[in-house]
């Protein structure tokens, strides 16, 4: 199945180390080479690149490794396609309008006997599990809460409910943005960890790289990263419960 990459901040930050790490699982220490893609909240706008080459094959994803973005959401998808053909149609992350702002998905997982009814303006564009219930997830938010965005508290009771309707369908390990805080359901497999002053040294597993976070940030900095498998071999990550949803927020997870 695919892989999930997912950053919240306090602050804007860059993401070049995770994503260096991530892509090497899309085509060379991994399988996940059927596309790749990322997309980057800025204010209102949302920077959102895909391509249907592996992302170790990818120009697009070199950028990505040398750009420093920043952005305080960020969500991140390496594809082994399970449902749907390869294409760029296909590559997560999707991104939609609702209530006036973007909102950006991404999927690890395969339903089976999943058909919702869509009778609103959400239309998947390929042929995907994951965009099909990405589509039903916004088009039931606002059939419950109508025109306007309801409290993070509503919101992510209703998410709750929702994704456990799809999970009854196979894994749905997914993680979900408005910009303004970051959502993310496990099944099956899904890591977090902040990190926060005082800041360390963190090594890559799938690469020969470091770095000291402690040069590169300040003390009221905080970062969550949340990934399917840990992406550090010298961190403590924590592991979500199966069925397990967590709302993260300026960087750390709330309790919600």
């Amino acid at each position: 199945m695919c892989q999930l990459l997912g950053m919240n901040c306090n602050v804007p930050t860059d993401i070049v180390f995770s994503f260096t790490g991530f892509a090497t699982r899309g085509g060379r220490t991994d399988v996940h080479n059927d596309g790749w893609g990322i997309a980057f909240f800025e204010g209102a706008g949302v920077r959102h690149f895909v391509d249907h080459e592996a992302a170790m094959a990818s120009p697009i994803a070199d950028l990505i490794k040398r750009w420093p973005i920043k952005s305080k959401n960020v969500i991140a998808h390496i594809r082994k396609a399970t449902q749907g053909r390869v294409a760029l149609e296909n590559c997560h992350p999707f991104v939609r309008e609702l209530w006036g702002r973007y909102w950006v998905f991404a999927h690890n997982g395969d339903l089976k006997q999943y058909a919702p009814s869509l009778t609103g303006a959400f239309r998947p564009v390929g042929n995907t599990d994951s965009e099909l219930a990405f589509c039903f997830l916004l088009q039931e938010l606002r059939r419950r809460f109508g025109d306007s965005a309801p409290s993070l508290a509503d919101l992510s009771a209703a998410l709750r409910e929702l994704v456990a309707e799809i999970a009854a369908h196979g894994p749905f390990n997914m993680m979900l943005s408005d910009g303004s805080a970051l959502f993310a359901h496990c099944s099956t497999n899904l890591h977090y960890i902040v990190r926060q002053y005082p800041f360390t040294t963190a090594a890559l597993s799938d690469e020969e790289m470091t770095v000291d976070f402690s040069e590169v940030t300040t003390p009221q900095d905080r970062v969550a990263i949340i990934v399917t498998a840990p992406l550090t071999n010298n961190e403590i990550w924590t592991q979500f419960a199966s069925g397990e949803m967590k709302v993260f927020v300026d960087g750390a997870p709330t309790a919600l």
